[in-house]
């Protein structure tokens, strides 16, 4: 049994004792910036150093008043009660400036709208019609792989995850394609970390920084590829299966499409959920396996066992539990989307606590995933307890909202089932051939747009011992 150190309501996992009423404070801040310096020095251990002081933690992000909440079920009231008690905050010039309006950041009856047009494209059937795209991108690299090679992972990933994503999204199908528009959300990306937890965050959006200028040129990029994809698939005449054409040919309920601008914001929203959170994931996982054998040695059992003789596909998603369970473990440890936040809204409460209008509120899925109260062994690599039982019991009893790597509640990410089966499929296929040996020390997470690994994570490929069964592989 585990329960937090130090935890002012620490309690036993299984019991998921209710969050405490009780306000903490937070750490002393600073006049004008609050605790905005804590913050942009390391969110990560800041949120973690809220978490040990309670359920309940206020602090002031500049001269906002924030309140911290960790718990699992007010976790949960967040994400469900968003719309009705909570709003999307204004998450600053940078972010505004690359995701523009789209799903993400929409609100009330236009968010209802653009929800209602997007998620068609992202339901279970067509993210069957996709995964041979994301088998297919990722057996090209494994064949380009060799025993003993040395390969930057992050690079890999990234180039990978890219070309899936213009496939399946902008149905187009060249490296230089997917150069072009991933270099530019790379600087997008790492802009909007660095203005999110730096002085930018409290700087008037007329200011102009050196980072804004940054992003606005990338953005600028990313615009005139877009626009050029959309050009084309209006020009043509064929049918096409990707995103971008589904997008193109949904109407509301009045018969009206998405507008030009509409279509570029959700399909940059698209892009960032198919590419960024995927390639983020594999790093990690990577980073995982090479660190523990034990877990290594499981995967590679079950997928000699599941694949013989073929590459996954869809069909196989299914039965690659201890593949998925790899994944699951490292979005707890490493989750893509390390926060949430919403502000409320006159009547707000959570935990049966009144919230003042206007408060910021704020939740951290390295926080609450990392928490031992939740979890045996927090910081240990288990892919184990997502497992269930000979008798179909999980195998550790964990709350809901304990876990929330792609938020929930009606807001939960759109590109929910798509990112897992792309990082499950990726995985089986690179995985069934090789196992990866980091050579790159001290790798830290930054916390940009997406958690991301601090520099280029190196390795060494060797090729796996499956006798003859690598002779002959189909899709």
């Amino acid at each position: 049994m585990t329960t937090q150190a130090g935890h002012p309501h620490a309690g036993t996992r299984g019991d998921t004792p209710p969050p405490s009423p009780d306000i903490a404070e937070g750490p002393r801040g600073v006049p004008l910036l609050g605790n905005l310096p804590a913050f942009g020095k390391d969110p990560l251990g800041f949120f973690e150093q809220l978490r040990d002081r309670g359920d309940f933690v206020r602090w002031r992000f500049g001269r906002k008043p924030c309140l911290f909440i960790a718990h699992p079920d007010t976790v949960g009231e967040l994400l469900t009660e968003v719309e009705r008690s909570f709003d999307q905050p204004d998450l600053g010039i940078a972010f505004r400036t690359l995701l523009g309006n789209g799903v993400i950041v929409s609100k009330g009856a236009d968010w209802r709208r653009k929800r209602s047009l997007v998620q068609p494209s992202v339901r279970p059937k067509q993210v069957r019609s996709y995964a041979a795209t994301m088998t297919e991108c990722a057996v090209a690299l494994a064949d380009r792989w060799t025993d003993g090679q040395q390969v930057d992972i992050k690079k890999d990933m990234a180039a990978l995850t890219q070309l899936v994503a213009v496939r399946t999204i902008f149905g187009v199908d060249t490296a230089a394609d997917a150069e072009a528009i991933g270099q530019a959300m790379d600087i997008a990306q790492k802009e909007i970390g660095a203005e999110f937890s730096g002085i930018g965050a409290v700087l008037p959006d007329w200011v102009p920084t050196p980072g804004r200028a940054r992003i606005k040129r990338a953005t600028a990029v990313i615009d005139a590829e877009v626009s050029r994809v959309v050009s084309r698939h209006r020009d043509g005449e064929a049918e096409r299966p990707d995103l971008l054409s589904r997008l193109l040919a949904a109407r509301d309920e009045t018969g009206a499409p998405l507008s030009d601008q509409e279509i570029r914001d959700e399909t940059v929203t698209l892009y960032i959920g198919g590419h960024e959170t995927t390639s983020s994931t594999l790093v990690w996982a990577w980073y995982l396996l090479s660190r523990n054998a034990r877990v290594r040695d499981a995967l590679g059992e079950e997928l000699d066992r599941v694949l013989p003789d073929h590459e996954p596909g869809y069909d196989d998603y299914a039965s690659l539990t201890y593949t998925q369970a790899v994944i699951k473990e490292t979005l707890r440890l490493y989750p893509t989307i390390w926060l949430i936040t919403g502000l409320a809204k006159e009547g707000a409460t959570l935990g049966g606590r009144a919230v003042p209008a206007g408060t910021r509120v704020w939740s951290s899925q390295w926080a609450t995933h990392r928490d031992p109260r939740w979890y045996g062994d927090a910081e240990a690599f288990r892919p184990e307890r997502w497992l269930t039982t000979e008798d179909g019991e999980p195998a550790e009893e964990i709350p809901e909202y304990a876990w929330f790597p792609f938020g929930g509640g009606p807001r939960v990410c759109l590109g929910t089932r798509f990112a897992l089966v792309e990082a499950v499929l990726v995985l089986a296929v690179l995985a069934r051939r090789y196992h990866l040996d980091l050579t790159t020390d001290g790798i830290h997470p930054v916390p940009s747009l997406t958690l991301q690994p601090d520099r280029d994570v190196l390795a060494t490929v060797h090729a796996r011992d499956r006798g003859s069964d690598d002779a002959q592989t189909t899709l």
